[in-house]
C-alpha cells in the first residue's frame, strides 16, 4: 500500500505525470477513484487529491439531473474541464468533468492534502493548520484561490495542472455527504489513513 506524503512544510512530494484530457473521457466511476492520489495544483499551489464524489447525469443528486442550464452547461460538454458553482450561496466546489460530450457527469474535489503553496492557502484561509485548510469543497478552493472565472477552463492548462499519483493508494468507499437525493449511493472515495479528510468514512 502507497500512503500519501507528508505535508510539504518543507521538502514537496514527487509529482507524476501531467494528466490529459482523454484521462477524464472514462466511465465517472472509473475516474473518480483514480484521482485518489494525484495532485491538483492551481498556478502552483495545491496537493494530493484525498477525497472526491462522482456524479451522473442519471443521478437525482447530479446538478445535470434535469438538463442543461446556463449554470451547468460546461458538464455536457467534452471532458477534462472545470465546472465551478456556488454551493448554498456561500462557497465555491470544483468538478471535474467525466464521461464522453452529452453525458454530463463529474467528479466533485472534497478535499486535499496540502503540498505546495501552504503559505499561500493559510493567507487565504486565515489559519495555519495544514489539516484544516483542504478539508472540504468549499474550503480547498478558497485554498486555492479557485472562483468562478475557473468555470469552463480546460483541466490541463494553466492555470490547472494536474499530475497523475505516485504508485495506487489504498482507497476507501463510502456514501456521498451534504445532499438529500441518492444518499445511497456508495460513490465518495477518499485516500484510506489519511487525516486530511472532509469527513471520517
Amino acid at each position: 500500500m502507497v500512503q500519501s506524503p507528508k505535508p510539504a512544510d518543507g521538502a514537496t512530494p514527487p509529482l507524476g505525470k501531467p494528466l490529459k484530457r482523454s484521462f477524464f473521457a472514462r466511465s465517472v466511476h472509473e475516474v473518480a477513484p483514480d484521482l485518489i492520489g494525484a495532485t491538483l495544483l492551481v498556478n502552483g499551489v495545491g496537493g494530493i487529491i484525498t477525497e472526491v464524489e462522482a456524479y451522473h447525469h442519471t443521478d437525482q443528486a447530479a446538478h445535470s439531473f434535469r438538463g442543461p442550464t446556463p449554470r451547468n452547461r460546461v458538464m455536457f460538454g467534452p471532458p477534462g474541464f472545470a465546472y465551478v458553482y456556488r454551493s448554498y450561496g456561500i462557497h465555491w466546489c470544483v468538478n471535474f468533468v467525466s464521461e464522453e460530450e452529452g453525458s454530463a457527469s463529474a467528479v466533485l474535489i472534497r478535499a486535499l492534502e496540502p503540498t505546495h503553496g501552504l503559505p499561500a492557502m493559510r493567507r487565504r484561509r486565515g489559519l495555519q493548520d495544514a489539516r484544516a485548510l483542504c478539508s472540504g469543497p468549499g474550503k480547498l478552493t478558497e485554498a486555492l484561490g479557485i472562483t468562478i472565472k475557473h468555470n469552463e477552463l480546460p483541466l490541463d492548462q494553466p492555470p490547472f495542472a494536474l499530475h497523475a499519483r505516485v504508485g495506487k493508494p489504498e482507497t476507501i468507499v463510502g456514501v456521498r455527504i451534504g445532499i438529500t437525493k441518492a444518499v445511497d449511493l456508495p460513490w465518495r472515495y477518499g485516500l484510506k489513513g489519511s487525516r486530511f479528510l472532509s469527513k471520517a468514512f
